[in-house]
């Protein structure tokens, strides 16, 4: 006897052989999926559950909670991240030269540069690159504890750069335009405005308006690598100049 057809307007029950099977990189690829498609806010586990195509207590096996997701999706984008063997006269070169991979992770990555925020490196590829930069800063003398602080004040400022260049890609795409014009529009709207300030109350703001406006994302940031690498620095032994920042 054949088996009666479903109505067309009911939803097919999905196979069982095409659904995902779960585990730990299932639930974290969907979670970055939905992350990438709707944002953070969108993130929960009854979310993350729909993306698979099941329920969330099924989750619970391979994931304690959104914290825990959160940490593991961290620590997914700092698979990303490579980090050199130390060369002690090579150390500040070598930590901005990471500090701007991680910089540009986040950045392709928007939505974790906030999640990172509120995230202490404890899986396998952040703890990775945290072993790997304090390796570098030690080779080059900074002493241990100041080693350790400039890497909470260096993430901390490259997630907080990164999250800033998010809100203003949210914005470049609600305005329909491409980066490039918006940016320029902007620009120009920025350039007036402060050129039409009053001369006697602004005057460094109108003197040296050129100043305030030029350079690009990374030129900026890798200026706020250098401030924070500099001042590591001064911590260094005074036998070990060759390797301070310059």
């Amino acid at each position: 006897m054949s088996e009666t057809p479903a109505p067309p307007w009911r939803t097919r029950p999905r196979s069982r052989a095409t659904r995902r099977p779960l585990s730990q990189q299932a639930v974290v690829d969907a979670a970055l999926a939905l992350i990438n498609r709707e944002g953070l806010g969108a993130l929960s586990m009854r979310r993350v559950a729909q993306e698979l195509g099941t329920g969330p207590a099924s989750l619970y096996a391979h994931v304690s909670g959104k914290e825990e997701l959160l940490e593991l999706l961290v620590d997914r984008a700092s698979a990303e991240i490579v980090v050199p063997d130390p060369e002690p006269t090579r150390w500040a070169e070598q930590i901005r030269e990471v500090a701007l991979q991680a910089y540009r992770v986040y950045a392709t990555h928007t939505n974790l540069a906030l999640a990172s925020l509120a995230t202490i490196p404890t899986g396998p590829n952040a703890l990775r690159v945290t072993e790997g930069m304090l390796a570098i800063l030690l080779a080059g003398g900074v002493p241990p504890r100041q080693a350790a602080w400039f890497l909470d004040r260096l993430f901390l400022y490259i997630a907080g750069d990164a999250y800033e260049g998010a809100l203003y890609a949210e914005k470049v795409q609600a305005s329909g335009q491409d980066r490039e014009t918006w940016w320029a529009g902007l620009s120009q709207q920025l350039r007036t405005y402060y050129g039409s300030l009053p001369a006697e109350t602004y005057p460094n703001v109108r003197g040296h308006l050129d100043d305030l406006m030029e350079g690009g994302g990374d030129e900026r940031f890798l200026f706020g690598v250098d401030l924070l690498v500099r001042g590591v620095a001064t911590y260094v032994p005074s036998a070990s100049e060759g390797g301070r920042a310059g």
